[in-house]
C-alpha cells in the first residue's frame, strides 16, 4: 500500500523559502501540465469512439521517458500495479497497456508534437533562463548532427532506409537529425525537435543528412523568425549550396572543415601565408598557464573552385598543451574573423562537441535508453516515441538549468543514475501529488511507518 507524502505540520509557504529561488512556471508540474494541454490540442486519427483518448496515451508514453522506464513492459507492470501517481502526477485518466500504447501512437505523425516544443520554449524565453545561452553579440548556437535509433536484418516498416551489402545482406535502419542550443560555458543544451531521416512518403530512395538539415533550418526559421542563430555543424556541411542554403534563412555558421575535402580553399590559405596576409595569434589559456592557442586565419576566400562567389572565412586553430601534445581544428564562419573575437569563435566551434557529450552520450548512457527498441510500429511510432524521449529530455534540461530543488536533490545523490532509480523506488512507494512533493521527499527524507500488510480475504 502506497502511502501519500506531504510534509507534515507545514503548509506550501512554510516550505518554499527553504527550496531557495523557484521558478514556478519553469517546474516541472507547471511544464508537465502544458504538455497535457498540448497533448490536449493534437488531433486523433481515430474515427470511432476510443477507450483510451490520445491525450492519456500521448501522457503515458511521455512518462516512460520521464521516468526512464527500461522498457514498455516495466511501465505496463508499473501501470497494472501502481497506477495512482500515474493519474495524479501525469494527468492520466486511463493508462493505456504497452500494445494499446503502441497502437494509439502509430498513428501519430511526429510533427504534431511540434506544438509541445514550441510551448517549453516559449517558457523558457518568458522567464529569461534563454538569455544564459547567449553565446557572441546575442547569438546562440545551433548545435546539428544525425544520429541512428533503429536497426535490424528482419524487421522494417515502409520508412525504414535500407543498405543491402556485398553479401546481398539487407540492413533496415532509422537515423534522426538533432539540434539543441548549447552555451560552452554550460553543461546544459536546449533540445530543439528532432526531425526524423528516413524515407520520405512516395519516396523509394533513402534520405540523407544534408536533406534532414534542411528541413529542420526551414521549419526552426518558420518557428522562429527573429532568433539570432550560429549554425555548428560537422565536415559534410561545408559546400556551396549548403552555405547558400543557410543564408537564405538568414543563419550565420562555424562549420568544421577538413583539408582533405577542401583542397581548392586551403591552397588559398598557403598563398595567403607566403604573401604575410594571413594572420596569426598565440594566446595562454586562462585557466592554465601549461596550455597555448594558436590561430591562423584568413578572411574572403572562395570555399571551392566551383563556388567562388561563396565567400567564407578560414580558422585554423592548435590547442598545445604542457605534455607537448596538440590537437588541432579547422573551421569556416561567416564571421569576419579578427584577433578580438577568434577564440570566441574557436570555443563556439568546439561546442560542436556538445550535441555529442552532452545529448546523444547522456541519451544512451544516463537512464533514457536510447538504444532500446521501444517499438517500430508500421508507421511512426519508433519516431514518435524518439521525439517523446527528446522531450522528457528537454523537460529535465529545464530543471537543470532553471531549478533549486532539482539541483539540490542531483547533488545529494550525486549521479543522475541514482537520481532516476531514487525517483523510480518511490513513484512506486509513495502516493504523491506533485513532482515537487516528490523532489521534496527525496531531498529531506521521509518518515517511514511500518508497513499495513492488505490480506485478502478471497
Amino acid at each position: 500500500m502506497k502511502r501519500t507524502c506531504v510534509p507534515q505540520n507545514c503548509d506550501r509557504e512554510r516550505v518554499t523559502p527553504n527550496r531557495g529561488r523557484v521558478r514556478k512556471h519553469l517546474s516541472a508540474d507547471a511544464l508537465l501540465r502544458t504538455l497535457s494541454s498540448c497533448f490536449s490540442k493534437i488531433g486523433d486519427p481515430r474515427t470511432d469512439e476510443a477507450d483510451i483518448s490520445l491525450h492519456d496515451a500521448l501522457m503515458s508514453g511521455y512518462a516512460v521517458f520521464a521516468l526512464k522506464a527500461p522498457s514498455l513492459l516495466a511501465f505496463d507492470k508499473q501501470r497494472k500495479e501502481e497506477p495512482d501517481n500515474l493519474k495524479s502526477i501525469f494527468h492520466v485518466r486511463r493508462i493505456p497497456c504497452d500494445t494499446q500504447m503502441r497502437t494509439i501512437l502509430d498513428e501519430i505523425p511526429p510533427e504534431q508534437l511540434g506544438r509541445c516544443y514550441r510551448a517549453v520554449f516559449s517558457r523558457l524565453q518568458r522567464g529569461k533562463a534563454l538569455e544564459q545561452m547567449e553565446f557572441l553579440d546575442g547569438y546562440y548556437l545551433l548545435l546539428m548532427d544525425g544520429t541512428e535509433y533503429f536497426r535490424s536484418e528482419k524487421r522494417h516498416s515502409p520508412f525504414c532506409m535500407e543498405k543491402t551489402n556485398s553479401a546481398g545482406t539487407t540492413t533496415y535502419y532509422l537515423q534522426t537529425m538533432g539540434a539543441v542550443l548549447a552555451h560552452p560555458d554550460h553543461k546544459e543544451v536546449i533540445p530543439l525537435m528532432p526531425e526524423a531521416i528516413l524515407k520520405q512518403d512516395g519516396e523509394t530512395k533513402n534520405d540523407c543528412e544534408m536533406n534532414a538539415a534542411k528541413r529542420f533550418i526551414r521549419r526552426f526559421r518558420r518557428e522562429h523568425p527573429h532568433l539570432k542563430i550560429i549554425v555548428v555543424y560537422d565536415a559534410i556541411s561545408p559546400n556551396g549550396p549548403f552555405i547558400r542554403f543557410l543564408r537564405d534563412y538568414d543563419c550565420n555558421f562555424i562549420l568544421s572543415v577538413k583539408e582533405s575535402d577542401h583542397a581548392y580553399l586551403f591552397r588559398q590559405l598557403d598563398a595567403a601565408v607566403e604573401t604575410g596576409e594571413a594572420e596569426e595569434l598565440v594566446l595562454n589559456d586562462p585557466k592554465g598557464p601549461e596550455r597555448l592557442h594558436g590561430f591562423r586565419w584568413v578572411n574572403n576566400l572562395a570555399i571551392n573552385a566551383s563556388h567562388r562567389d561563396i565567400r567564407v572565412s578560414l580558422l585554423e586553430y592548435w590547442q598545445i598543451r604542457g605534455d607537448n601534445k596538440t590537437k588541432y581544428f579547422s573551421w569556416v564562419t561567416d564571421f569576419t574573423i579578427t584577433p578580438e573575437n577568434v577564440y570566441q569563435i574557436m570555443r563556439g566551434g568546439r561546442a560542436r562537441w556538445k550535441i555529442e557529450n552532452e545529448t546523444f552520450n547522456t541519451l544512451k548512457n544516463q537512464g533514457y535508453n536510447y538504444e532500446h527498441n521501444y517499438g517500430l510500429g508500421e508507421k511512426y511510432l519508433s519516431t514518435v516515441f524518439v521525439t517523446l524521449m527528446m522531450l522528457a529530455f528537454l523537460v529535465d534540461q529545464t530543471q537543470q538549468l532553471t531549478s533549486t530543488l532539482f539541483n539540490s536533490v542531483w547533488k545529494k545523490l550525486g549521479s543522475k543514475k541514482a537520481l532516476w532509480e531514487k525517483v523510480r523506488a518511490l513513484f512506486d512507494s509513495y502516493l504523491f501529488d506533485s513532482m515537487e512533493t516528490l523532489y521534496l521527499a527525496m531531498l529531506h527524507g521521509i518518515k517511514k511507518d511500518r508497513p499495513l500488510i492488505l490480506f485478502d480475504d478471497s
